[in-house]
């Protein structure tokens, strides 16, 4: 799994490129919580959820049926301007952490298809090396594990929300 730092990078990316009218402060907030929410799953092993289980870590909160279904509570509660755009954000910010977790080269992979299907996947390229668990995040491995974060997720988002802000500048211009 990448860190839970660089898991809020999408919602970040996300809310800024859109702008503030479209994702006020308060849904990013969410959006952030959102995306770092999956990894609870390893709460799952101080209770004897094994890894593979499909409520294990990478399991199904790590799936899109699961954003999908926790994205459309906060639209409801927060009652947004735009829920259609609000509950898009939100599912992308959340969907996001699975798809992180498939660009790691550890683990056993993402059930992202649960519950259709139990098979767990990688991205053909996993570029990002995989966090550590726990505390061992706070050592050379964990170093090396933000770097290749930084290379691999943080800066192609800075490029990404680079050219989104330049283009809506550029586009309300023309406005």
């Amino acid at each position: 799994m990448p860190t839970i730092m660089t898991h809020a990078v999408v919602p970040l990316v996300l809310a800024y490129a859109a702008g503030r009218d479209k994702v006020p402060g308060k849904l990013m907030a969410v959006g952030l919580v959102l995306a770092m929410l999956p990894d609870l799953d390893v709460v799952g092993f101080r209770l004897g959820v094994a890894y593979g289980d499909q409520l294990g870590h990478r399991g199904a909160s790590h799936s899109l049926l699961v954003a999908v279904l926790f994205a459309g509570l906060p639209v409801v509660l927060l009652r947004p301007a735009n829920r259609l755009i609000a509950f898009a954000f939100l599912t992308l910010s959340m969907a996001s952490h699975g798809l992180l977790d498939m660009l790691t080269n550890g683990g056993m992979g993402v059930a992202l298809f649960w519950p259709f299907e139990v098979e767990r996947h990688f991205f053909a390229v996993t570029p990002v090396k995989v966090s550590p668990i726990g505390a061992g995040f706070f050592s050379d491995r964990g170093l090396a594990v933000m770097a290749s974060e930084v290379q691999w997720i943080w800066l192609p988002a800075a490029v990404i929300l680079g050219a989104s802000l330049l283009a809506r500048r550029v586009f309300d211009r023309r406005i």
